[in-house]
């Protein structure tokens, strides 16, 4: 299906815009670059009518004068806008291929200064019937996560109310148009994730997309099937859970050996290479060195490409707790996996404080300043005196189920 092509050549472009048919032209203007002027368009090869063209012309000043771009494809010449830069020098805009715009290739011109600058063509495909897409695989798990697109360009089609119900959705799920995301070169396309009921029950689902007036425009099938003995997410391909330090990155774990202050903080890591789709959003670690249960929220960052499926989420040491060993525990895949590992917390670390004043107010005394003298070690002490005074910051141990200290 193009959709489908057209959303994964956008992935891939980074920046949700694909420049094709990159051809140069003379320049026209004063004080141009020697290269010329540049005509990149994104999204023409292959448009339907109502598509957009995202037309980007570079290598002209503002003062070129006004600058159109035209084709046969389009309804009407378009005016581009000037960068909105004060130094910059190009012009920009997506206009529509018209809606009646017969299957073809179409030549496509760019005007500056009373004279054609650059040239391209532009390919138009045939209009298609408004298609309704639940994105999920053949099953889905409850809790799952999917995927809502009614694809509605097609002439005559108006509104832009669609919402999608199904007994296996938690509440009805209203479809939007994101004009800034991969899909910007398709004005009607409306989108939304949704999630299956974490207990829904094995069955067949019907998933019913309605459009403006609650008129029923069309309707899905959706498979919901738990994980079973025999199935690559029953219990999965877990590691961890491992430990690395706020300021470290997850590449950095250690499943062993792992060492934190009382009341510091330790991020704790997951992965799983079968996760099951249902806990994505519900995976926690727990021990009682921590002030509560943390979250582990799925990696989705670049760095994660490439790896397992990984978690992890930062949790806070409890502060009144004497140095040992102490587990922490992950369960996943609905109870069917349990792993502990043991994280070492050692005394808190030492601080530097300046003494309060003896009557219990501000200390307005000078504070000491210690200069060290670059290549001889001298330390200089301005002048006047405070007590700097270093001190360990131990508590009690914290007995079983009574309230941690305020921080």
């Amino acid at each position: 299906m193009k959709a489908e092509r057209m959303r994964a050549a956008l992935a891939l472009a980074g920046a949700g815009v694909l420049w094709l048919g990159v051809q140069g032209g003379p320049a026209v203007a004063a004080g141009e670059s020697p290269g010329g002027v540049h005509l990149l368009l994104g999204g023409a090869f292959g448009s339907r009518p109502g598509e957009l063209i995202d037309v980007d012309v570079r290598g002209l000043r503002a003062g070129a004068g006004q600058v159109t771009v035209t084709s046969p494809a389009f309804a009407r010449p378009v005016r581009l806008a000037p960068y909105g830069d004060a130094g910059g020098r190009g012009f920009h805009a997506r206009p529509a291929v018209a809606m009646r715009a017969a299957p073809g290739s179409y030549p496509l011109r760019v005007h500056a200064g009373g004279r054609v600058v650059a040239e391209d063509r532009v390919r138009v495909e045939a209009a298609r019937r408004p298609s309704f897409t639940v994105s999920a695989r053949r099953e889905v798990r409850p809790g799952e996560r999917l995927g809502l697109f009614f694809d509605d360009l097609f002439p005559g089609e108006r509104g832009d109310a669609f919402t999608v119900t199904s007994p296996v959705l938690r509440s009805p799920v209203r479809l939007r148009h994101d004009a800034h995301g991969e899909d910007w070169h398709n004005p009607r396309m409306f989108t939304a994730p949704a999630v299956v009921k974490p207990g829904a029950g094995d069955g067949t689902y019907k998933v019913t997309l309605t459009g403006p007036g609650g008129r029923r425009i069309a309707e899905r099938p959706l498979v919901v099937r738990a994980a079973r003995p025999g199935d690559g997410d029953w219990t999965g391909r877990v590691r961890g859970p491992a430990f690395f330090r706020p300021s470290a990155h997850p590449e950095d774990a250690r499943a062993a050996g792992h060492r934190v202050a009382a009341g510091g903080t330790v991020n704790v890591l997951w992965r799983d290479a079968s996760p099951d789709p249902g806990e994505e959003e519900s995976l926690t670690a727990a021990s009682p060195a921590f002030e509560r249960s943390v979250a582990l929220r799925r990696d989705d960052s670049k760095a994660g490409d490439g790896d397992d499926p990984r978690y992890f989420g930062a949790a806070r040491v409890r502060r009144a707790l004497a140095p040992g060993s102490y587990p922490v525990t992950v369960v996943s895949h609905h109870g069917r996996v349990r792993r502990t590992g043991q994280l070492l917390v050692t005394s808190p670390a030492v601080t530097a404080t300046v003494a309060p004043a003896a009557h219990g107010g501000p200390d307005r005394t000078t504070l000491v300043v210690a200069v060290v003298a670059a290549g001889t070690g001298v330390a200089v002490l301005a002048a006047g005196a405070v007590g700097l005074v270093l001190r360990r910051r131990t508590r009690p141990q914290a007995v079983k189920g009574a309230a941690d200290p305020p921080s």
